[in-house]
Formats: structure tokens, C-alpha cells, sequence
């Protein structure tokens, strides 16, 4: 056993009996409460008045909820990039950019020093967790295998830099994880991630990689390469790394990749645990199976308040946090952190399973919901019904996006888009025919407001779907220059804008084939 895993056993075993005895709403109003205090000189305390806020009610009735644009126009853009004692004390050293993925705005969103920290900490329970499930684990005894994006980071100022949030990671990471660390420092600067996924495909090959971490669509990628690369292995992963042992992801739902994951997985002792790491901040971590929740990391310089969904634009929306919560509810997340942010809506919608010790589901975006005709179909619901149409005609989704198209004539409302590009090619026109009417059957059964649109005259229409060749979405997101690491494929689009880029990619991409 290497010292790395010893050590780490050793603080996985103080870190449990921690977790095991913790009381979620007392550890939130500690952190809401040096939260405060250390901020209370700054430009936004003083507007706030944080010297005199005791109580989570005191907070609340200071700062009001803020999205993005609002934080950046007030307070961060005057004096960015060197902002100074402004939502934070002291100078702001690093900007995670982070691109939003139904509209793909480009956010700066500030990293402390703390956040760092915080950061780090959080990775360590990932661990925590998994030893409690594998108590013989040697995970230090390989390599960890973190597929992020690029780590060059842009200096925008002196001493101020910004990247992607792997990049801002791999700046701190400390010196003595570095032999467990996969890839090494040349390889993460490559920033065309279709040679990146070949040469760190290649390089992995010959690597006892004992952790996998990436967003699933990403991961997907690297295990073709691998499979391409290392045919007789036929893309196991017991026969690519032997030796793995977790796979970390998260990000995006797992449900679509669900089933091309337990085909890879097939055979080998590795455990898939989920997280819920945001530019923002690190949320939560699964402790126990697939689908029974994340636990919220409490402790750990973040304070969350959660706010019924269909209350958010409301001028006083009720804010609930870890002692107020309930299970069973749709809620929009806003977070309160050691990087200067104060009641940021950061567009996430989370699910309790539990409360104590608190577990939540991400169930979609506040952006992710199809309404533009009253219908009120949640993101969770569109991808419930994409899989379940899926499973009707024996396919597997790879990606989906779906928009809204207004009609032009009269006679009816407009209709929903469907982009979809399957894992294998469905090239019958049956079988599409048949995905498009379990799609519009699903959420007709399952969601009364678009039936009732779907049924009146002069209504929505038919969802039209566009079945797109595996590797679409791939080559899409690299002519946006949205390949790789963070980036997401939007599930659901909201700016018209965005579709019709995508759309678009389609026909030239079919006028060149």
C-alpha cells in the first residue's frame, strides 16, 4: 500500500465519523455566519449591511437573489479583472469561464483562494465516500485520470488569471500528488480536444489508471478512441485498465449514458460515483448507489438556500434552506460562497430524497423547460420521455437537443424540434416515425398542459425530429469551439438563435455528405 492511500484511509476514517454525527443546518448557519463576517468590509457588506446580520432571516432580508448579470453589471464589471475588496476581501486571483449552455453566454465567475481550498476539500470526500464502499480500495497507488479541458489559464491582469475550472485546479494542484496525477502538464495544455483525446488515449494505454473523472459525453468520446486504439479489449473497460476503480462524473444527467456505461463497466470492479461540481462552487456527492441522492457538502464554505421553482421570478419568492427544506419538491438552488458570491441563482433545479443528512437529484435547469405555448414541460420530463421513446423502437440515445419553432401561418401554434442523434444509426423511416410519436405519446400522457395544447384547434403541432449521424453533436461543439472539458451539449435551447445554428450545421453538414 502506497503512503498516499494510507494517508488517505486514515483521513477518509476521521472525515466519516464527521459526516456520521453532522448536523446539516447547524453547519450551514456556521458557514453562513464566517461567510459574513469575513465579507462584512467589503464594498458589497457595506451595501448590505453585514455587520448587523446574526440569523439566516437577517441574511434573507438583505440580499435579495441575484442572477449573473446582475452581480457582474453591479458589482464585478466597474473594476473587473482586478476586483478588490469587492464581493470578496482582497484581490480576486482567478475567473473560472464558464459558458452558459442553453444560451452560451460566457460568464466570469470569481475563485478565491478559499474556493480553492474549498474546492479541494470537496474532492477529498469523493474519496471518503468511496472507501466506504471499497474499503481494500489502492486508488493512490495508480494514476487518477482527470479529463478536463484545457489548463492554460489567460492572464488578464497581474496576478489575475482565467480558465476553465480544471485549469484553476491544476494551477494548485500541490506538488506531491503529481506522480498519481493523469495526464501530465504537456498533454493538458493541448487545446484542440480531438488531438487531445488521441494523444491522452494513447498515452493512458500504457498507464495503471485507477480513477476516471469527466463529463459522460466527453468520456464517451475517449472510450471509442480507446476502443479504436486497443481493439481486442471490444471497449471493456476491464480489459483498457485492468486496475480502475472509480469512475467520477458528473455535470449533466447520467440517465442517457446510463445504459452505454453498464456495457463498458461490464465485468470490472468499478464504482461510478456522481457529483455535483459547478464553476460555482462544489455542491454535493453521492455516499450511497445510482439514483438515492447527493449528499450536500455542508460544511465546506458554501451556503444554499433553495427556492421553489415556480416562485423564482416572483418579487418575493420563499427561500428555503437546509433546515427548511422538504423532499419531493422542485427547487432552484442559489448559493452563497467563499468566492464573493451572495444569493446567486446559478440556474440549477435539485430534488431532496432526503433531509437528514440532506440528499438532493438534479433534475434540470431553470432555463431547461419547454413553455413558449403554455405547455410547461421540464427538461427532467423532455428526457424522460427522449428515453422512453428510445426504448420503443430498441435504440439508445447518444445526444439530444430539443428547441421551439414558431409557426409563420396561420392555422396553428408552432411545434417542438427534436435533434437527435442516436448511438448506433437508425436510418429506417419507420423507426423514426415511431420515435416521434412515442416522444409526443409520452409527454401528452405525462403532462396535461401539453396535451391540452396538442389537442385544440389552431394548437401545437407534431414534434418534428431531425435524426442526425453519430459524431453530429461532436463536430457542432467544435465548430462553436465548445469541444471538450466543461462544455455541455444543451439539452434543451432556448435562444432561438442557438437553433438555428444548429440547425443549420445540420443542412450544410448533410449538403457536404
Amino acid at each position: 500500500m502506497s503512503v498516499a492511500t494510507a494517508a488517505l484511509k486514515t483521513y477518509a476514517h476521521f472525515r466519516r465519523r464527521t459526516l456520521a454525527r453532522e448536523d446539516a443546518a447547524a453547519a450551514q448557519q456556521a458557514v453562513l455566519t464566517e461567510l459574513v463576517t469575513a465579507a462584512a468590509s467589503t464594498r458589497f457588506g457595506g451595501d448590505h449591511g453585514f455587520a448587523d446580520i446574526r440569523t439566516v432571516a437577517d441574511f434573507q432580508a438583505r440580499v435579495p437573489l441575484r442572477r449573473y448579470g446582475q452581480l457582474w453589471e453591479d458589482y464585478w464589471q466597474p473594476a473587473f479583472p482586478r476586483l478588490v475588496d469587492c464581493t470578496w476581501p482582497g484581490t480576486i486571483p482567478y475567473f473560472a469561464v464558464s459558458s452558459g449552455t442553453s444560451t452560451g453566454q460566457v460568464k466570469h465567475i470569481p475563485c478565491t483562494m478559499a474556493m480553492v481550498k474549498s474546492n479541494k476539500r470537496a474532492a477529498l470526500d469523493i474519496f471518503v465516500h468511496h472507501l466506504a464502499h471499497r474499503p481494500d480500495s489502492r486508488v493512490f497507488d495508480g494514476k487518477s485520470f482527470v479529463l478536463g479541458g484545457s489548463t492554460d489559464l489567460k492572464e488578464l491582469a497581474p496576478g489575475v488569471r482565467a480558465g476553465d475550472i480544471s485549469g484553476i485546479a491544476a494551477a494548485e494542484r500541490p506538488w506531491y500528488v503529481s506522480r498519481q496525477y493523469f495526464p501530465p502538464r504537456e498533454l493538458t495544455f493541448i487545446t484542440d480536444w480531438e488531438e487531445k483525446i488521441d494523444r491522452l488515449s494513447r498515452a493512458a494505454l500504457k498507464e495503471d489508471i485507477r480513477l476516471l473523472s469527466g463529463a459522460p459525453g466527453w468520456l464517451s468520446i475517449l472510450f471509442e478512441r480507446l476502443g479504436t486504439l486497443k481493439p481486442e479489449a471490444a471497449g471493456r473497460v476491464k480489459d483498457l485498465f485492468p486496475n480502475l476503480e472509480i469512475l467520477i462524473h458528473g455535470g449533466v444527467s447520467f440517465a442517457p449514458y446510463r445504459g452505454r456505461f453498464a456495457k463498458l463497466l461490464e465485468g470490472s470492479r468499478v464504482l461510478p460515483r456522481e457529483t455535483y461540481p459547478a464553476s460555482e462552487g462544489f455542491v454535493a456527492i453521492a455516499d450511497r448507489g445510482p439514483g438515492e441522492g447527493l449528499r450536500v457538502i455542508a460544511d465546506n464554505g458554501l451556503f444554499y438556500e433553495f427556492v421553489p421553482v415556480d416562485e423564482l421570478d416572483k418579487p418575493d419568492p420563499t427561500r428555503h434552506w437546509l433546515g427548511t427544506v422538504e423532499t419531493g419538491v422542485d427547487y432552484a438552488i442559489v448559493l452563497t460562497t467563499c468566492a464573493g458570491l451572495w444569493g446567486y441563482v446559478i440556474g440549477d433545479v435539485v430534488r431532496f430524497v432526503d433531509v437528514r443528512p440532506p440528499r438532493l437529484l438534479i433534475t434540470g435547469r431553470t432555463s431547461y423547460m419547454l413553455s413558449a405555448f403554455g405547455e410547461h414541460v421540464t427538461g427532467e420530463l423532455v428526457e424522460t420521455a427522449v428515453l422512453a421513446a428510445a426504448a420503443a423502437i430498441e435504440a439508445e440515445v447518444g445526444e439530444f437537443s430539443v428547441g421551439t419553432r414558431f409557426s409563420t401561418a396561420p392555422g396553428s401554434l408552432g411545434h417542438h424540434v427534436y435533434v437527435v442523434e442516436f448511438a448506433a444509426p437508425v436510418a429506417e423511416a419507420e423507426r423514426r416515425q415511431r420515435f416521434a410519436e412515442a416522444v409526443d405519446r409520452e409527454l401528452s400522457q405525462r403532462n396535461e398542459d401539453y396535451c391540452e395544447r396538442r389537442l385544440i384547434e389552431g394548437g401545437v403541432t407534431a414534434p418534428v425530429v431531425h435524426v442526425v449521424a453519430p459524431g453530429t453533436f461532436a463536430a457542432w461543439m467544435k465548430a462553436r469551439g465548445r469541444l471538450g472539458g466543461q462544455n455541455k451539449v444543451p439539452r434543451i435551447i432556448g435562444d432561438s438563435a442557438l437553433l438555428d445554428n444548429l440547425l443549420g450545421f445540420i443542412d450544410a453538414t448533410h449538403a457536404r455528405t
